[in-house]
């Protein structure tokens, strides 16, 4: 696999690309929505950017620009210790400040403890946590797990930001 330098950051470009996106979410996020706040976003309805090293996917992101900020709903690698990820939530944070905007914004659950550190490494902080979240969204996507990372019970949600 390439070094950091290799990985290009580019939108999906054909259907295939949006295919592979599917596959990710299916995997990693049981299906092809996400329930955030208590409102469903299907990732057809998305924006996205997807990582390559020479022809590979290797990583995708999804998000969702507001009337003034941007809704970040996923970042997913299929290769560690690359810097995919760190590529990933800066091409987004480009497009948030080329947009005009100037806080980006995610929901992560309480079990995500690699995302906890992953995103407030990079200057986002923690400005919510939503109880029981997570519980009422399984009554509009059953598919999300009861126990996650680290055998963590998932409840709650965590709201992070970041002002760019």
């Amino acid at each position: 696999m390439g070094q950091n330098g290799n990985v290009r950051i580019l939108a999906p470009m054909s259907e295939k690309d949006i295919e592979w996106q599917k596959e990710q979410w299916l995997s990693e996020w049981g299906g092809e929505t996400m329930i955030t706040k208590g409102k469903k976003h299907h990732i057809q309805d998305l924006d996205a950017f997807i990582a390559w090293v020479d022809d590979l996917r290797v990583g995708a992101a999804t998000y969702r620009l507001g009337i003034n900020d941007c809704e970040l709903m996923s970042i997913n690698t299929t290769v560690q210790g690359i810097g995919i990820g760190s590529n990933l939530i800066s091409t987004v944070e480009q497009k948030v400040k080329q947009s005009g905007r100037n806080r980006i914004w995610l929901i992560t659950s309480n079990d995500n403890l690699d995302a906890l550190r992953f995103y407030q490494r990079r200057g986002y902080r923690i400005t919510a946590i939503n109880q029981n979240a997570i519980d009422e969204a399984r009554k509009l996507k059953p598919t999300i797990p009861k126990v996650g990372y680290y055998d963590i019970p998932i409840h709650d949600e965590i709201e992070l930001e970041k002002i760019l």
